[in-house]
């Protein structure tokens, strides 16, 4: 079986491979073409730009030259005006001679250009100058003499061709001949000289003279004058430009210090290799971000997480709040604190559901103080539950700052701190015992001296009470002889009474009440007690108090409670040295501390056996006794009351042996 023939609706061989080669000779065709328009490209742009800003440069540099001849062209107008103006003066008699040099020398300091201005007379001999030696007409260069002829018969001022004068260290001066005239009655010249190195030193712009030669010639190109402060001229861009003036032409050159703009060498292959690096920088760079931003976003999805986990484990409550104290975010612990839901507190702005009606004034002014910028960062408080109930909190703020380092909004950490008031409480309630069961301790220790004490008025009592009876019953009882028997009783009975009173008001139970107290005072009230202890171990008892002394704020029965136990323990410490030895001592004084703050020093100073440094460590340790019947509780209760009282207890070694007990009180102000 024969293959069937083609037909003219199926393509050939050649059809097929032709139609594929011209799309492969277009496709590279393409490339080449736009490669090759790219190379033209590359060659023309840079000689077009070079062409370019040579002319740019060429037509900013004939701007700004004709910029500056204008500009000396308006000062030396300025100039003629003030020489003008002069001469007037001079013909009306309005300038004298004396007052010539101080008329000049605001005009010469402000227009430095100018080297000396002189006043001639009619014969040529100098009226007056500004230079202290004023020169003749001789003096003058020749050009100058000249054009000072040629200025009185032309009857208007002219200028004279630069020159050296003789005698002149300046490289040229141009003179300005201004002919005065009186009723066509020639009476002298006004002469002002220029210096024309200082004309283009003071009328030429830095900003140009730093890009710039500058030089003025004259009309044969001798060259007058010249600047160089940016360098000598390299004669690529120049311009000539010549200034007319009365009498005088100049000529203005202008060299600039530029050099003609440089094509760059193997400028295609360069471009090709700076974009192809640049292209491969460019997806390096790309790459690199991608990876590194990929590398981000999981670190702060995991930061993220690890945030979320750590804010939800909290028991601290955690509030966010905006400039405007509206709520941005709460965690689960200050949601369970309060027993509202973060979707009902989000977005919320005060006042809040968690605020307590009775507390509404205290956190309207702490709101407040937010929005001006002044948040508390620490401070306590109570809030409601949902329920109703109120518990305390302690809040402690601080600003949220942005990346940018602006304030936005306001952190707060909420603690409930429930159980710590009711722990303080009952630790306070524990203390309150601990030192009654102290006074109680200290009051049995003194029991048998203090019925010692109370023996002696009873029995005083009892044998004047037996006396008046006796008397009584034997008729003579003469109410004379009666009255001093019955006044020592009394006496005896408040002694007595004195004596219990100040046990009942040391040992019994109360509320801690703080009020002004007077030192002098609280040591009086205790001094019966110390002396009943002292007289027990035969020690002396030396009181000095300072006058005059500030009161402080107090509870009196405390304070009074640890003189008592300060001075007990000194007593005891004396226990066991000679007699002589035995003395103890309770100094008051004032304490001035640094600044103006002022305090009251109490010390008890006894001559005992003092404290081993091994105890000393744990002197003021709770339960810790050198006594085999103590409580060790003494000392640390006499601290805690001092640092309840806003003062210090502190300890040193008695140079005479012994010990110094000392504790300081905030001084009130003011004296009793």
């Amino acid at each position: 079986m024969k293959p069937p023939a083609p037909t003219s609706a199926q393509p050939t061989p050649a059809s097929l491979l032709l139609a594929p080669s011209r799309k492969t000779t277009m496709r590279w065709l393409i490339p080449f073409l736009l490669v090759f328009l790219f190379m033209a490209t590359l060659i023309w742009l840079p000689r077009q730009a070079q062409q370019m800003e040579a002319s740019e440069r060429l037509e900013q540099l004939i701007a700004d030259s004709l910029w500056v001849e204008q500009a000396i062209r308006f000062q030396l107008s300025r100039d003629d005006e003030s020489m003008r103006i002069i001469g007037r003066e001079i013909i009306n008699s309005h300038l004298r001679q004396d007052h010539f040099r101080s008329r000049l020398n605001a005009l010469l300091r402000n227009n430095r250009e100018f080297y000396r201005v002189t006043w001639f007379g009619a014969d040529g001999k100098p009226i007056a100058s500004t230079d202290d030696f004023p020169i003749t007409r001789d003096d003058l260069s020749e050009p100058s003499r000249m054009t000072g002829e040629r200025s009185r018969q032309l009857r208007r001022p002219l200028y004279s061709p630069p020159a050296v004068p003789p005698g002149i260290a300046e490289p040229s001066l141009m003179d300005y001949h201004v002919p005065l005239f009186r009723d066509n009655h020639y009476i002298g010249s006004l002469v002002a000289s220029y210096a024309v190195a200082r004309i283009l030193n003071e009328m030429v712009p830095w900003w140009f003279a730093q890009d710039n030669e500058i030089s003025l010639t004259d009309t044969d190109d001798n060259v007058v004058a010249r600047r160089t402060s940016g360098g000598p001229g390299l004669n690529v861009y120049t311009h000539r430009r010549e200034l007319e003036l009365p009498g005088l032409t100049l000529v203005l050159h202008t060299n600039s210090t530029k050099s003609a703009p440089k094509l760059l060498p193997n400028l295609l292959v360069g471009s090709v290799m700076v974009l192809s690096l640049g292209l491969l920088w460019s997806l390096w760079a790309l790459w690199r971000d991608i990876n590194r931003r990929t590398k981000a976003e999981g670190a702060l999805l995991n930061e993220a997480s690890f945030r979320a986990a750590m804010e939800n484990s909290l028991v601290t409550g955690m509030r966010a709040r905006d400039l405007e104290g509206r709520i941005t975010y709460v965690n689960p612990a200050f949601c369970k604190m309060v027993g509202i839901p973060a979707e009902e507190l989000v977005g919320k702005i005060p006042p809040m559901p968690y605020w307590a009606p009775e507390a509404m004034d205290e956190y309207q002014e702490r709101f407040s103080n937010v929005l001006a910028g002044r948040a508390t960062p620490q401070y306590e408080t109570i809030f409601q539950r949902i329920d109703g109930e109120r518990f305390p909190v302690l809040i402690f703020e601080s600003p949220l700052v942005d990346q940018h380092g602006k304030q936005t909004g306001w952190m707060g950490s909420i603690l409930d701190i429930s159980e710590r008031k009711r722990a303080e409480d009952l630790n306070r309630t524990q203390e309150e015992k601990l030192q009654a069961g102290a006074r109680l301790a200290s009051m049995g220790e003194i029991a048998s001296t203090l019925a010692h004490e109370l023996n002696q008025p009873l029995a005083a009592i009892s044998s004047f009470t037996t006396g008046a009876l006796n008397m009584m019953q034997q008729g003579s009882a003469d109410p004379r002889t009666l009255q001093p028997a019955l006044e020592k009783i009394h006496a005896q009975a408040q002694r007595a009474g004195h004596v219990i009173r100040s046990v009942h008001q040391f040992v019994k139970k109360r509320e801690p009440a703080r009020q002004r107290l007077q030192v002098r005072q609280l040591i009086d009230n205790v001094a019966p007690l110390v002396e009943l202890q002292a007289q027990q171990f035969f020690v002396v008892l030396q009181i000095s108090v300072q006058a005059n002394l500030p009161p402080v704020l107090g509870d009196q029965v405390l304070l009074e409670q640890v003189i008592l136990n300060l001075t007990r323990n000194g007593i005891q410490a004396m226990a066991g040295v000679p007699s002589a030895r035995r003395i103890l001592r309770i100094v008051a004084e004032l304490d001035r501390g640094p600044g103006t703050s002022e305090s009251v020093l109490v010390s008890v100073i006894d001559q005992g056996h003092g404290i081993a440094e091994d105890v000393a460590a744990r002197l003021f340790s709770p339960f810790f006794s050198t006594k085999a019947e103590g409580m060790g509780m003494g000392l640390n209760i006499c601290r805690t009351t001092i640092e309840f009282h806003g003062g210090t207890l502190t300890y040193t070694d008695n140079p005479a042996g012994g010990t110094i007990f000392r504790f300081s009180l905030p001084a009130q102000g003011g004296t009793y």
